[in-house]
């Protein structure tokens, strides 16, 4: 907690194991346009990873623990490095120059919110059931069928919003990983600001290629 240094790499760290599950949760996602029956196949699936090593669902568990500290873990180390920066200049410039930046730079406190309440969000309506219209953990295809239906438009928007977010988020994330863990040549920064980019953009339509099939139909 010292040193600034091993936070930006705690950061770097816990930012690509999340990332890593978010791709592999797309897939999986993904797999509700081959139909009703291969996605419900594909979550109950989920809850036998590790059996019978494993009793059913402990993966899943797991799963969930190491991702929670490692959101716990990148929020400590962002918010310390956060505060750390404006200590270093506790006083104000009297006339401040706009400093050229990405406007997922100038945007990753707000968008970490949003993500933030996405995910508690996300839990309650397609995890346990709580808020979702049809709440039942058999059928997951209904649930996500249900969930952006056209009459909850409200529920896809604030997808819409939260998974922009994250991708603004990705994008400016990658890149500071990669700054973190040495990349300093300039061809090299060309490359990273390229694959964030790419990365960002193929995360954010593959989630959201889900809530607009439903709403327009194309998945029901």
């Amino acid at each position: 907690m010292r040193s600034s240094i091993a936070l930006k790499l705690l950061m770097a760290v816990t930012g690509l194991l999340l990332v890593g599950f978010l791709y592999a949760h797309m897939i999986g996602n993904l797999k509700i346009f081959v139909g009703a029956k291969s996605f419900d196949d594909y979550a109950h699936w989920l809850r036998t990873i590790g059996v019978p090593l494993l009793p059913e669902t402990w993966y899943l568990w797991i799963q969930r623990a190491v991702l929670t500290l490692a959101l716990i873990a990148h929020i400590v180390a962002a918010t310390v490095l956060t505060r750390r920066a404006r200590k270093a200049r506790p006083v104000r410039y009297a006339r401040r120059t706009k400093v050229q930046g990405s406007y997922a730079a100038r945007t990753m406190r707000w968008g970490g919110v949003i993500i933030a309440l996405f995910v508690v969000y996300h839990i309650l309506d397609l995890t346990t059931g709580t808020l979702n219209p049809v709440g039942d953990r058999e059928h997951p295809y209904a649930n996500v069928v249900a969930d952006f239906a056209p009459g909850r438009w409200y529920v896809t928007l604030f997808y819409t919003l939260a998974i922009v977010s994250v991708g603004f988020h990705l994008r400016h994330g990658l890149f500071s990983a990669v700054r973190t863990m040495g990349q300093q040549t300039q061809r090299g920064e060309r490359i990273a600001r390229a694959a964030a980019l790419v990365l960002s953009v193929v995360l954010v339509v593959g989630y959201l290629a889900v809530p607009f099939a439903v709403l327009t139909g194309l998945v029901d």
